[in-house]
């Protein structure tokens, strides 16, 4: 399995400028690579693939207005390249937005290079057109006997330096089976409730650094455009931004691993984050939040470790029903956070809907069964019940949503 490895590392002088300049190429020839298509069929009615940007790219270095790209290795221009029919066909087929022009101040810097354009010996990685490898703070060993296929260096908006190497990794390998499966609700207060009854407290980094950020914004909003101070301020509030990136990164990743590690299936909601955004009150914490994050996890690791990830239905009403009987109450306020069915059962709002989704999730993997329940039954009863009727008594408690 091809796995990526991510370090940072501290490059001299010299090497900084030289992937400065790198970057500045890359950015250039996309940016020419992009525009060439459309002027292409607007003047000629032609079709331009990656061959023809290939040409065009020779072509460019021989002129005197574009003589400064030979100056750099040639191999990460070409990889620049390589991803431009992979933008468009994602474009085409509905994935992604059209491919946008590279900005120098907004876009990410970053330079990729094949095996052809960097040296591996004995753990020290030398780039092309540079005499002397890149100082590497080596976190984690790399798998044993690995040699990187690919090598993408970058540079952050905080200034900091990573280098990413695509390796081969065989120790990536199937967990043991399981006996055991976990519903996941998402939330803001809790991040995450399991059907276990377990809550995990959302540790919202973003609020915790809110008055620095606040500061450093500040103190950017001061500075006159055009002047060192301001790029030394624009750093220091890409260092408050990294620094919640990086905590909130650290800890998804260890709730993700020791939920597929501990469950054979894991069930979780079809959230559409995106339209949960448009709303201005939530927005923020939603963000912090970063359920997108926590189900893209999710998904590359049950793939690794022989999980079962089944996402159930986005509108399946999953605080509705009770988790012990089945009856749906008819309505469900947000702002009720316990409430108490017919049968005598009383709920968390949270952990009875973790209860649900998992419910949920099984009958589909056992059976395909529909996750959204009906309010009639032509053909006979699905695998949860339907009874429609409102809750006995209700609690409503004085906090957010969870």
């Amino acid at each position: 399995m091809k796995r990526a490895f991510k370090f940072r590392f501290y490059p001299t002088n010299v090497q900084a400028a030289e992937l400065s300049r790198t970057f500045g190429c890359v950015r250039k020839v996309y940016n020419m690579a992009l525009a060439a298509p459309t002027e292409a069929w607007t003047q000629r009615q032609e079709r331009v693939n990656y061959n023809a940007t290939s040409a065009m790219l020779t072509a460019w270095k021989k002129t005197e207005s574009l003589a400064f790209l030979s100056e750099v290795s040639s191999v990460p221009l070409q990889r620049a390249l390589r991803h431009l029919p992979g933008a468009s066909s994602n474009f085409w087929r509905k994935r992604a937005k059209y491919p946008r022009f590279k900005s120098k101040k907004k876009s990410r810097d970053s330079a990729e290079y094949t095996t052809s354009a960097f040296r591996y010996r004995d753990g020290r990685l030398t780039l092309a057109k540079m005499a002397e490898p890149l100082d590497i703070v080596w976190s984690r060993p790399l798998p044993d006997s690995a040699s990187p296929s690919t090598v993408t260096v970058s540079r952050d908006a905080a200034g900091r330096w990573f280098v990413s190497m695509l390796c081969d990794d065989l120790g990536v390998k199937p967990l043991p089976r399981v006996d055991t499966a976990v519903g996941i609700d998402a939330g803001i207060t809790s991040l995450v409730t399991l059907s276990t009854g377990q809550k995990i407290t959302n540790p919202k980094h973003e609020r915790r650094d809110r008055e620095r950020l606040a500061k450093a914004q500040r103190e950017l909003a001061r500075k006159a455009k055009g002047f060192a101070n301001r790029e030394k301020a624009r750093r220091k509030v890409a260092r408050v931004h990294a620094r919640i990136a990086d905590r909130r990164r650290d800890f998804l990743h260890k709730l993700t691993t020791r939920l597929v590690r501990e469950n054979q299936t894991v069930v979780i909601e079809d959230l559409t984050v995106r339209n949960m955004l448009k709303n201005k009150r939530l927005a923020r914490a939603v963000s912090d939040a970063s359920w997108a994050e926590l189900r893209t996890m999710l998904e590359y690791k049950c793939a690794w470790y022989g999980r079962d990830l089944v996402t159930i239905d986005r509108w399946f009403p999953s605080s509705k029903p009770c988790s012990v009987c089945g009856i749906i109450a008819a309505k469900m306020p947000l702002n009720v956070r316990e409430w108490e069915c017919d049968c005598g059962a009383v709920h968390d709002r949270d952990v009875n809907a973790a209860r649900n989704i998992l419910a949920a999730g099984l009958a589909v993997a056992a059976c395909g069964d529909g996750v959204r329940p009906q309010r009639s039954t032509p053909d006979g009863q699905s695998s949860m019940k339907q009874e429609v009727v409102p809750p006995q008594r209700t609690r409503a408690a004085a906090q957010p949503r969870g």
